[in-house]
């Protein structure tokens, strides 16, 4: 039988539809309302840059020749990841592939840690007295130092090639929730130029708006930056005491404690809950020995350390290396807010000055979810009255000792991390 021809044309026009939908999923759009005409956001963009984002810079103490000079020809650099548009909404859920927050293993690759320690080594005995120094005025151990400016820049050879305005300004016209936080970004980038205290117009910056190598924001550099080598500037592109006074005065300003490491590997005995995790459930480490936790190394924990606080960390539950870490192990994460950065930069700071090599317990491989896999299990849970601190689809500290609570309390095994066979047991 012959299909009629406005038929066909009907059908023609469903599956050209359909492609069209497709072709949107792929590109990153949940749905044909969040397709955009690009001409017309970057005409907005200009337009937002001319009015509002101009009176809010002069209301901070931006001049109008500053801003307007190095806004001038500015425009939208549509590379950067995590746009949004006017109009339009975040792009679907998709699976997670930012390493400080995927499965932890293939954060810590063994070739890049060693070949960081051995370069921090050199560089250790290269800057000594350097360090020495920032440790006296800031309290920080050089090595600590060292190992923030090896995981954030390769110790100078990872390459900034981002206009910094270029970056806060896209950011802070279009990132969602983000936006506030771009745009006071944005104005003080403006300020530091207009204080001759840096040419950020003329300098680079990673696709997230940091610059220098000790990966600063603005608002980072306004608050921490110090001239260290004494020549009247501050410098920390190409000025090594600089940079690594920066890091220090950073990691001070946020807590360090003079005299503390950041942590220990530590054995935690199947009968302990590993639910007991969280700066917030902080004990005299004595506590957590009579516990039966000791270090992974057969040493015993610092006796000077004893009476003073410590917390448990499982970064992946029972499937991974466990710790005792102390208070500046939260200052690191004030640096990056992940604990994956954290024991990157501690396990790294112990290679170069104590020649140790990797953790103990391997990190296992447990299974792939999405993070809106977690996210569901997340709002389980806090149908059931935990806090997990938010159903976003992260495995945080709250996540962790819910998932381990839960267990505990329905006699499963108990590992505090999420796994496709717990997401079946808890979704059920």
């Amino acid at each position: 039988m012959t299909r009629s021809r406005p038929l066909m044309a009907i059908r023609i026009v469903c599956a050209l539809f359909a492609i069209a939908l497709a072709f949107l999923a792929g590109a990153g759009f949940s749905s044909v309302a969040n397709a955009y005409d690009k001409a017309s956001v970057d005409r907005q963009f200009s337009q937002w840059l001319a009015s509002d984002m101009r009176q809010a810079a002069l209301r901070s103490g931006v001049s109008a020749a500053v801003y307007d000079r190095t806004t001038q020809g500015l425009t939208i650099n549509w590379s950067l990841p995590d746009l949004v548009p006017p109009g339009t909404k975040p792009p679907a859920e998709r699976r997670q592939t930012q390493p400080e927050f995927s499965e932890p293993g293939p954060y810590f690759s063994e070739s890049n840690l060693n070949y960081l320690a051995v370069k921090g080594r050199q560089l250790y005995n290269q800057y000594k007295p350097v360090l020495d120094r920032i440790e006296a005025q800031y309290g920080v151990p050089g090595r600590i130092v060292l190992a923030i400016w090896g995981r954030e820049m390769g110790y100078g050879a990872a390459e900034e090639k981002y206009d910094i305005l270029q970056v806060l300004g896209t950011k802070a016209f279009m990132t969602g929730s983000r936006q506030q936080m771009f745009q006071r970004e944005f104005i003080a980038a403006l300020q530091i130029i207009q204080s001759g205290a840096a040419p950020l117009d003329k300098r680079k910056a990673s696709w997230a708006g940091a610059f220098g190598q000790p990966q600063l924001m603005p608002s980072n550099f306004q608050s921490y930056a110090v001239d260290f080598d004494g020549d009247g500037v501050i410098d920390v592109w190409d000025s090594v005491p600089d940079s690594l006074a920066t890091i220090a005065k950073h990691l001070a300003s946020d807590g360090w404690e003079r005299g503390r490491d950041w942590g220990y590997e530590a054995a935690i005995p199947d009968n302990v809950s590993c639910a007991q995790e969280g700066p917030d459930n902080a004990r005299a480490i004595s506590a957590w020995v009579k516990q039966g936790i000791t270090r992974v190394n057969g040493k015993a924990f610092p006796a000077e350390e004893m009476r003073k606080p410590g917390m448990m960390l499982v970064p992946q539950g029972r499937y991974g290396p466990e710790f005792i870490v102390t208070p500046n192990f939260y200052v690191l994460k004030e640096y990056n807010n992940s604990d994956l950065y954290a024991l990157f930069v501690g396990n790294l700071a112990d290679r170069i000055q104590y020649g140790m090599g990797a953790f103990a317990q391997p990190w296992q491989r447990t299974g792939t979810l999405l993070r809106s896999d977690v996210a569901a299990m997340q709002r389980k849970l806090e149908g059931m009255g935990y806090d997990v601190g938010g159903a976003d689809g992260l495995v945080g500290f709250k996540t962790r000792r819910s998932i381990g609570d839960w267990q505990a309390r329905n006699r499963v095994n108990q590992t505090c991390w999420p796994t496709p066979a717990l997401k079946n047991e808890l979704l059920r």
